[in-house]
């Protein structure tokens, strides 16, 4: 579908910049290639702490400060300082797909009231933990629930779902094979 964007504010977007931002990459697609850099380091036990880095959108590099703690509950060996993984892991999920529903829904002139996003998957630690090959150690199923309201109809909202569906970053990482790349460099 082709954005046929209003003007004004919708859902906290500008759907003048909105606009601005899809004119500028329809018409150059170097406007659209974007990048993160996040570091992580070990800070004892189960405990991390992930750095933005960078992000890198157009050629034009900006430094991110965030910081993201991340720790394992005490029945898996950690503090429970922090969440875990597997939280973040989902909280990234489904701050991607908030973030693409709501703009799906300005694009389209919907005006939500509220959103929200509930994610569940279940672990085999077998797969974890190395003791059985067969486990895989991830998900076999990743379920989520969208919770919204609005001024939209059901209609509108389950076409924003699928088009949020295709077009999201992360559910597409999470759904679909990407290659993944790594190294070990020793200091």
């Amino acid at each position: 579908m082709q954005p046929n964007i209003t003007n004004g504010f919708i859902n906290g977007i500008d759907t003048d910049a909105l606009r601005g931002v899809v004119d500028a990459v329809k018409h150059d697609a170097a406007k659209g290639m974007i990048s993160y850099t996040v570091r992580t380091d070990w800070q004892g036990q189960t405990r991390s702490l992930a750095r933005a880095v960078d992000m890198t959108l157009a050629g034009v590099k900006t430094n991110r400060t965030f910081a993201m703690p991340a720790d394992e509950p005490a029945e898996l060996l950690g503090e429970d300082t922090a969440p875990n993984p597997q939280e973040l892991l989902f909280a990234g999920l489904n701050a991607c797909m908030i973030a693409t529903f709501v703009i799906g829904a300005a694009i389209r002139g919907v005006k939500l009231t509220s959103l929200a996003i509930e994610t569940s998957g279940e672990l085999d630690l077998r797969g974890f933990l190395g003791i059985d090959a067969a486990v895989k150690p991830g998900y076999d199923t990743i379920r989520y629930r969208l919770i919204v309201s609005g001024d939209g109809t059901p209609e509108q909202y389950e076409e924003i779902h699928r088009n949020c569906q295709r077009v999201s970053p992360n559910r597409f990482n999470l759904a679909m094979p990407v290659n993944f790349e790594g190294s070990v460099q020793v200091i």
